[in-house]
């Protein structure tokens, strides 16, 4: 398995849309955005086929990792937990970046506090689904 840097947003989009569109359920227009143009994309490939991809944002010193997410037929190999920390190790790379953000679906908070992210807000609703803002220094 590896994850690089991409700027093949087709591949990103194709896998954003099989999880969170056709999987969760997620509407069209809560899913795409105008802020794909100005992120950093990661796409993980498996078997020469993309599995999984991540978005990172960045804003003064924080870098907001969002995206997250895996093909079912890639899921428990530990790509999710890769996936996060190559985009921390992207964000590290940035001058001036101190802390990684991002949401949260709560019924994953406990994979993300594995990784030294800690809860920083109440439960909001984004798209249907529960979340909660989380963040760590780099």
């Amino acid at each position: 398995m590896r994850i690089e840097l991409t700027e093949d947003i087709a591949a990103c989009h194709a896998i954003r849309r099989a999880v969170f569109i056709d999987e969760q359920g997620i509407d069209d227009a809560d899913e795409w955005d105008d802020l794909d143009e100005k992120a950093v994309h990661l796409l993980a490939w498996q078997d020469g086929e993309p599995v999984g991809t991540a978005r990172i944002l960045l804003k003064g010193s924080i870098g907001r990792i969002g995206r997250i997410c895996v093909m079912p037929e890639a899921r428990g190999t530990g790509l999710g937990r890769m996936l996060l920390k190559a985009s921390m190790d992207v964000l590290r790379s940035r001058q001036g970046i101190s802390q990684a953000m991002l949401s949260a679906q709560v019924q994953a908070i406990g994979f993300y506090q594995k990784l030294g992210f800690e809860v920083a807000g109440d439960v909001y609703d984004d798209a249907g689904i529960a979340h909660q803002e989380m963040i760590r220094d780099l």
